[in-house]
């Protein structure tokens, strides 16, 4: 009997150091967000601002082709 539980104790000790390796998943905890550069914050801002630009253009055409419609119609 006390070979058995000498074994018992044992494999409880492994299994629980085995256990203890593993990383629990956190759910509280928030996954880090990289870190965004001023030259890369930069770059986003422009890349924003040139599709704003384009789809200002693309905007102000086809309201000047209705507008050019509209006169011919009349």
């Amino acid at each position: 009997m006390n070979k058995k539980q000498q074994m018992n104790k044992k494999m409880a000790k492994r299994a629980k150091a085995k256990k203890n390796k593993t990383a629990m998943p956190n759910p509280s905890s928030k996954p880090k967000e990289r870190y965004i550069s001023k030259a890369e914050r930069a770059k986003i801002a422009a890349e924003q601002d040139a599709n704003l630009n384009e789809a200002n253009t693309a905007e102000a055409q086809t309201n000047a082709e209705d507008q050019l419609s509209t006169d011919v119609a009349e």
